[in-house]
This record gives structure tokens, sequence and C-alpha cells, in this order.
């Protein structure tokens, strides 16, 4: 499914759907009333944002799990695997696994720590204790009240914020902005912009930037850029940035499984155009295996403007005791 372009501005198909987003307001808050929080005896870190996709989590957590990693202090990623058919809770195997059993999401978390999957966070919390986590790291689950968190960062795009400002299905908020802030322990601003609203002032606000990597290498190179992410343009303008020449792009849903003949459609133009393919990592999972090798990859690496902040949120969830 790609996400409704009216998510964006405010226009006749939004305000007819406002009616339907106070519902939607209304019932997620009964729902994370009802529930009462699990405790774990291992500090529980949450990387979540308010609306629904694009907003950078992934890259967030990858950044904390490769920090996380080279302390060697035994952390684990958590994952709902979106995307999967597998309910878990399980050890993702790269290996073995593929996006359809999985998600997308996981298969890159692997890449960089341990990864359990499991729709039911709990349990899968649980799971990855048994595995030896003594750290974890929720990829999502923000609005998901079934576990205590020691420390929850919430990821806000800079270029997007909140779109239209409205809540599901009118726009693309999970909730309220102001609900949110309050269970934050701390903001990330993804890539900020003159978009960005006043934050709140009791809340640490960190600000990272994403950079393609290589980009000197696609300098000057025609390319066919695809994905199936929730804003795929945040793609195209990263293609764009590293001064590569689009000849064509092509966008599908948001986590779209792709077919053997869909890259071979692909691969087909770019060969009349006389271009390379490229595309995003968490697409490139979701690639058939004998097609991935003939596709480029344009990775992204996120630097924080101040890392000293980020360690010292990690060092409070680490050795609580010990940090100022």
């Amino acid at each position: 499914m790609k996400t409704p372009s009216f998510w964006e501005s405010r226009n006749a198909i939004s305000t007819m759907l406002a009616p339907f987003s106070i519902l939607y307001d209304i019932v997620g808050t009964l729902k994370r009333a009802q529930i009462k929080p699990t405790a774990f005896p291992i500090p529980i870190v949450c990387i979540g944002n308010l609306t629904a996709g694009g907003a950078g989590k992934t890259p967030i957590a990858l950044h904390i799990g490769k920090k996380l990693k080279e302390r060697n202090v035994g952390a684990f990623y958590l994952s709902r695997g979106y995307g999967g058919k597998q309910d878990g809770p399980l050890l993702v195997n790269p290996k073995k696994h593929k996006a359809r059993d999985v998600g997308d999401e996981p298969l890159l978390l692997a890449e960089v720590l341990p990864t359990v999957i499991a729709k039911d966070r709990v349990s899968g919390a649980r799971y990855a204790i048994t595995k030896g986590a003594k750290i974890i790291v929720m990829d999502d689950g923000f609005q998901n009240p079934s576990i205590v968190k020691s420390l929850s960062l919430l990821v806000i795009d800079g270029q997007r914020v909140f779109g239209n400002g409205l809540m599901i299905p009118a726009g693309p908020l999970r909730e309220q902005p102001e609900n949110g802030f309050r269970r934050a322990h701390a903001i990330v601003v993804l890539n900020r912009s003159t978009r960005v609203p006043p934050l709140p002032a009791d809340r640490p606000v960190l600000y990272a930037r994403s950079e393609p990597q290589f980009a000197d290498s696609l300098k000057g190179k025609k390319v066919i850029p695809f994905c199936g992410i929730a804003y795929p343009d945040k793609f195209f303008d990263s293609v764009i940035s590293t001064g590569a020449q689009i000849v064509e792009k092509a966008a599908f849903g948001d986590h779209y499984q792709y077919s053997k003949m869909d890259i071979q459609k692909l691969l087909f133009k770019a060969y009349i155009a006389d271009a390379m393919l490229i595309t995003t990592a968490k697409d490139a999972v979701r690639l058939p295996a004998e097609l991935r090798d003939c596709i480029a990859v344009l990775d992204m690496t996120v630097e924080f403007e101040s890392p000293a902040m980020l360690d010292i949120l990690i060092d409070y969830i680490l050795k609580p005791d010990e940090t100022p």
C-alpha cells in the first residue's frame, strides 16, 4: 500500500475522513489505558515515532545498535516483524529467513545485533532474555504500552514532520503529538528544517542527519531508482543529492515483495536507457535472491550533530547510578 498523497496537506478527502480520525484517537487511547505494562530486569530502549512509517526509526535504531555493539553489552533488537508471516518469537537468521518470513527491517537489524521478532512484544522480550539479551532495543513499539521502557526516543522526520497534522486515516499521525511528547524521554529530529515546530522544553532534543554513502561514485551516472517505502520521494531526493542523473523512477507499495518479473522489467528498462538500477537497503532484502547482485544499493548513514548527547543517554540506561 502506498502512502496517501492527501496525508501531506489537507484537502476534501482528509476533511471527509476527519471524523474517523477522532474515533481512531479515542479507541487507541482507551486500548493503551487498559493495558498494564510488564517490567523487565534489563534496560528496554524504544525507538518510535508519531506517524505511520517513513520517519527514520530504523536508521536511528541501527546507529544506536552499532554503538551498543562497540560496548559489548549483550544488546538485542526486538521487532514486530511487520510484513513477515512468522508470528514469533524467533531469532532472525539472515542466512535462513527471507523478508516474507520475518519482514525487511529485522533482516537489516540482524546484520548489526541478534534480532528477535514477535507479534507479542512481551513474549518477544522474554525470549530475547533467554537467548542472552542484557539490553533490548525495540524498533518501533512507542504506541505499544505492554512493556515498561527505560528509554523512549521519539524520532521526527524534519522534512515531513507530522504531514497534514491529522490522525489516521485522515493523516499520518498515530496519536496526538502532545501525548507522545509526554511519554518520550528524548526526541530525535532527523534532517531538521524550518518545518519543525517548537518542541517541548523539558525533553532533550537531539539532531541528526542522514547522508548517502559513497555518493561520489554515482555522480553523473544514469540511474533508475526504485523503492517500496512509505515516502519514495525521500529516496529519490537522496539519489538526486548524489549528482546522479535520473532517467526514470518507480515507486511500489510500502514493504512491497518484488517478483522476478518486476525486476526483469526494470532491468530491461535500465538496459534500454543504458542506466543502472538502484534501490534502498530495505528494498534490497525483498529482491529475488538470484537478481540481487544486478542492482546497486544506496546505503544511508546517520550522523548526530552532538554525539556526546547520545552517549549520555546510553550511559544513563547502562549505568543509571553513575550518570549525573
